[in-house]
């Protein structure tokens, strides 16, 4: 039985907040206890808690929003036990997957423990310049070393768990996990992976080269990206959310977090290869009565 929810909220969508104080009316009703950080309960008027106060006090957390929202709020629980369901007021929502008119239904069956939480892995990530470590970063979805605004390839040096495997030419490179397969990577040509499985995805953006492929990498692989020559607008991207700049001699150290993941909260209706069914359309009838 969960006693405690969190209620985090993109607080630039009007349908977000609608449905944020819906659902606390809701628990009003049923004396479920909903708690909200400071940001979320300025804008909707409730009481205030403390972001650490917040991470104790949680149980499970209710994110209202599309998956960058969804996204935000997965590094904002970094390293706390938090299962996260979301509810999807974006556009497609392979992360915030539960629908708006199923609200009330998906939530009684949380507070009654009614689910199953399917721990993602999180990418862990290093930058190093000379001696010096200059950022560490994590991610759900995806790490992306990319070009800046000019339409020029960059040189990234590519080796994996020590042992050189590509000088890439191309518009830059997405280590992704499997959570982030539908997303970046896929865009870009990427494999589908199902969620369950613990490895990395590469998959370089616009080779320069007919032979440059992704690959699927283990879980105990360690990825290192060093860009090369004078170009000097590199970024590395953490789940297309936040970006840090990047010199050439750089080093970027990849791998799967040993000691940390992201619990989200799974419902029955919410399986992995239905989500794949009902967002890419597979299965479904055409217009000229065929199936895809």
């Amino acid at each position: 039985m969960i006693e405690t929810l969190g209620l985090l909220v993109n607080t630039q969508k009007s349908s977000a907040l609608a449905l944020a104080e819906s659902i606390l009316r809701w628990g009003r009703e049923r004396n479920v206890k909903f708690v909200l950080p400071p940001h979320e309960a300025h804008v909707l008027g409730e009481q205030e808690t403390s972001d650490q106060d917040w991470k104790e006090k949680v149980d499970a957390a209710v994110v209202l929003g599309g998956d960058g929202t969804f996204l935000r709020a997965a590094r904002y629980v970094i390293g706390h036990n938090i299962p996260l369901y979301g509810i999807n007021v974006g556009r497609l929502g392979f992360l915030s997957c539960g629908k708006i008119e199923n609200a009330e239904k998906d939530l009684e069956m949380i507070r009654t423990g009614e689910f199953t939480v399917n721990f993602r892995p999180l990418l862990h990530g290093i930058v190093s310049r000379g001696k010096r470590n200059k950022h560490e970063v994590f991610a759900l979805n995806d790490l992306v070393v990319t070009k800046g605004p000019f339409a020029r390839l960059i040189a990234l040096n590519i080796a994996v768990s020590g042992r050189n495997l590509s000088l890439l030419h191309a518009d830059g490179i997405i280590i992704a996990t499997p959570t982030g397969s539908t997303a970046y990577s896929l865009s870009a040509g990427g494999p589908i992976v199902p969620p369950h499985m613990s490895c990395m995805i590469l998959t370089p953006i616009c080779a320069h080269t007919l032979y440059s492929r992704p690959i699927v990498l283990s879980e105990s692989d360690t990825v290192t990206i060093t860009p090369e020559g004078q170009h000097r607008e590199i970024m590395l991207t953490q789940d297309g959310q936040l970006g840090y700049e990047l010199l050439p001699g750089d080093n970027i150290s990849i791998s799967l977090d040993k000691d940390r993941n992201i619990g989200i909260i799974t419902l029955p209706e919410n399986e992995f290869f239905s989500l794949l069914q009902e967002k890419f359309q597979w299965g479904h009838r055409t217009p000229n009565g065929s199936g895809e």
